[in-house]
């Protein structure tokens, strides 16, 4: 149980602790059937009071989602940062983050649901998502063409195009119906992935 936010409670403090008990009960029953009012009652709050913190419902929503969010780019950040060759880093990546992803639809549905509404209504958190791991994608194609194993000109426009190719296999709506459907996703990102590779103009 959450202990109470009383007054005086630290600003930062006041709001991690209503994104903790907000995320708790969107896992737990989803993020439309969670209030305003049922996060306060359990931090011994009013409802008025958590919009002291956070200027709208909204703005709680987009704070949660970006949590989940972070969730795969450290997973992408942290492959990034190892000691591998360019194209085995892009492929433990995208396999990585599919499979995340496809993890998170099949355990966690209610967090699932809340990037596939964030993504429908383009959230401004889901911008910033993309562009970190565009970002991520850059940096391991420019590791590659330092060391010949990529032949790319314009390494934006490349980084842009493996996000696009790899949609199908990281967009959330995309994998839901590929399961629903009974297609098999890993054999189709092993064949997407050799696909990218090849078009970055992978050596050998």
């Amino acid at each position: 149980m959450n202990r109470p936010v009383r007054a005086g409670t630290d600003p930062d403090e006041a709001r991690a602790r209503i994104l903790e008990v907000a995320e708790e009960h969107f896992r737990r029953i989803g993020y439309h059937k969670t209030s305003v009012a049922d996060i306060a009652s359990e931090l011994g709050m009013s409802p008025a009071n958590v919009y002291r913190f956070f200027p709208s419902r909204d703005a709680i929503n987009e704070s949660i989602c970006g949590r989940v969010l972070n969730e795969v780019a450290d997973i992408a950040s942290a492959i990034a940062r190892t000691n591998a060759p360019a194209m085995q880093k892009l492929d433990r990546l995208l396999t990585a983050v599919h499979r995340h992803n496809k993890t998170k639809l099949v355990e966690e549905k209610h967090m699932h649901d809340l990037i596939v509404v964030a993504m429908q209504e383009n959230w401004t958190i889901i911008k910033a998502h993309v562009e970190r791991m565009v970002a991520i994608f850059e940096a391991i194609i420019r590791q590659g063409i330092e060391a010949a194993e990529f032949e790319v000109e314009d390494v934006a426009k490349a980084a842009r195009a493996v996000k696009s190719a790899f949609t199908p296999f990281f967009h959330p709506i995309l994998i839901e119906h590929c399961l629903q459907h009974g297609e098999d996703t890993e054999a189709g990102l092993r064949e997407q992935i050799r696909f990218i590779l090849k078009a970055l103009g992978k050596s050998g």
